[in-house]
This record gives C-alpha cells, structure tokens and sequence, in this order.
C-alpha cells in the first residue's frame, strides 16, 4: 500500500520528522505559502491540515486517544482491507493501527502545478501477523478500465468496470469485452510485471475461484487461489467466422519483467 501526498519543490517547501508525546513520528508538511499538514506514522493518518493564515480545516476530538494501538479520533484516517465490520477484521481494518514508515525512493510525482509543493510517501509493509489474518497479495490488472464486461457468477450479465484498476479480495469469474491490446499484471509483493499483448482476440477472461469454490473442486488445491490468477485472450462476444479460403491469426504474447 502507499499513501501519498503532494509533489514537492525543495527550494521553496519543507517536510519535517517531529515526534508526539508517546515518541510516534510524525510529519509536518509546509508549502512555499505557508499551509502546512501533518500526517502521523501511526496509522499514515492526516491530523492537521492548515491554510496560510493558520485555520485549522481537520477536526481532532478533544478528547482523541494518541497512544497506540487505540486509533486518533478524526482527521484523515485510512480505512483498509475493511471499512467498519464488513469483513471479518477489526473495525475498520488493520491498516490505520499500524506503524508506516516513509519511502527512501518514491516513484516520481509531476503534476503540472508541483512548483512550491511538499509531500512524503509513505508505506505499510506487511508483517507476518497481517498475512495470517489477511493473506492477499498486492495484484491488479490494469489495462480494463472502464470496459464492459460479462459477469459469469450473475447469470453473463453485462456490467461496466468502474475502478482505475482490477484487484481481488472474492471470487471473480468475468469476460471484459473490447479491450486493448495491452493489458498489464501488477504484483507488489514478489516486484513483478507481466504484459500481455494480443492481437485477433478483442476479449479478456479474469478468473480466480477463491476460497469456498476452490474447496469445492476435486482437481484444485483449497489454497492455490492465493498462488493463481488466469487473465487471458479470447474471442467470445463475437464468434469469429471465415469463409472459404479466408485466413484468422490470433496472437498472444507474454513478458515479464521485474519491477520495484
């Protein structure tokens, strides 16, 4: 996970390391202007986000908890892989009641408006303890965004994909329709990528069973969901059809390379 701010423009903005009462760092952000922003490490939570003439536009509870593990009431927490009790995790999910650090290397950020800016990365590095109660790797797929797509576990009905990208947390068994040639699989956790470039097959089939259906199938291991992911070129919506003497070439081709 990575929780970003702002660009920024060392000449003219700052970042600083303080820590509160408890010894937590926290980091203070200020623009070229004056407004500033602090982000604590417990939790990558915002706690204060001030305009150049020192109002306070984030609320903090009077009487807000700072000790960990209790989470600070208000600001800008991060609710993650749950919000509330919809799931089977704590309230609102593990990530706001662990310790982030900052990222030595963050990709590049250069918005067009960046000049007197300040930001920090931050990252959540998963222990042990977060992959026995939650053990799903960082994958998604990109390349389907905003497509079309069938959904085979609600009857082939037509559904449209809203999110920037395809990530798994339950079964999905789809058929995205008319993507592009290119689509790409992000996995974070062991720093790779695959592509996958086709041409001829106009369809993307998506499918991992999960948990309940791999228990149910007699050739598939009841925890190999967590190990598999099948993304693949097909031609499905549109049968394609020839007529005597004509010629259909379908290619699909797959890289790997690794990544940061």
């Amino acid at each position: 996970m990575n929780h970003s701010g702002v660009a920024c423009d060392k000449k003219t903005a700052s970042f600083e390391v303080v820590k509160d009462r408890n010894g937590i760092d926290q980091v203070v952000l200020q623009n070229s202007r004056g407004a500033s922003a602090r982000v604590s490490l417990h939790g990558g939570q915002v706690l204060s986000w001030k305009t150049d003439h020192g109002e306070e536009l984030l609320f903090i509870s009077s009487k807000a908890i700072f000790k960990p593990p209790t989470p600070v009431r208000g600001g800008i927490p991060i609710c993650f892989p749950q919000f509330g009790k919809r799931g089977s995790l704590e309230q609102h999910g593990f990530a706001r009641n662990k310790i982030w650090v900052m990222d030595d290397h963050p990709p590049p950020l250069q918005p067009s408006d960046s000049s007197g800016k300040s930001f920090i990365d931050l990252l959540l590095k998963p222990s042990e303890d977060d992959l026995r109660i939650w053990p799903h790797g960082e994958v998604r797929i990109e390349g389907l965004e905003t497509l079309d797509y069938l959904d085979n576990l609600c009857e082939k009905k037509r559904f449209t994909e809203q999110g920037d990208a395809l990530t798994f947390e339950s079964e999905v068994d789809r058929v995205y329709l008319g993507s592009s040639d290119t689509v790409a699989i992000f996995d974070h956790e062991r720093k790779r990528t695959f592509l996958i470039q086709k041409e001829g097959l106009p369809d993307v089939v998506v499918w991992n069973p999960w948990e309940k259906k791999s228990k149910s199938m007699t050739d598939f291991g009841d925890e190999e969901y967590r190990q598999m992911l099948c993304v693949d070129g097909a031609a499905i919506e549109k049968p394609i059809t020839l007529k005597p003497g004509e010629e259909w070439t379908g290619r699909l081709e797959l890289s790997y390379v690794p990544s940061s």
